[in-house]
């Protein structure tokens, strides 16, 4: 059995199962169009798992922050502009971003 899940029925299912303070409002909303594009780029429904996703994915205030969880190093003598677009750049090319206005959501790796 299948059913369409839209974007409030999908934040009201973290705030259901207590985990509105794993993710920010704006971080649900961005997450929530990503998993809609990859399942109609794939061809493949997204089951939504609170749980999952909560364990999956983690919300940060920007790429620098979600990098100081893995070995990147930004190179001191840049900007804290240029460390942060060298920090977006690294994690792309390991896992899954999603950016949006205020943080970044990556794929725990």
């Amino acid at each position: 059995m299948k059913q369409t899940v839209t974007k409030s029925a999908f934040i009201d299912a973290f705030r259901n199962a207590g985990r509105e303070d794993n993710f920010s409002y704006e971080g649900l909303c961005a997450l929530f169009d990503w998993l809609e594009e990859l399942g109609e780029d794939t061809g493949q429904e997204v089951e939504l798992d609170v749980i999952a996703l909560c364990c999956e994915f983690s919300e940060y205030g920007s790429a620098l922050e979600a990098c100081e969880n893995y070995d990147f190093e930004p190179d001191e003598d840049d900007d804290e502009d240029d460390q942060e677009d060298e920090a977006l750049d690294w994690l792309r090319q390991r896992t899954a971003t999603i950016t949006f206005p205020g943080g970044i959501i990556i794929q725990d790796f």
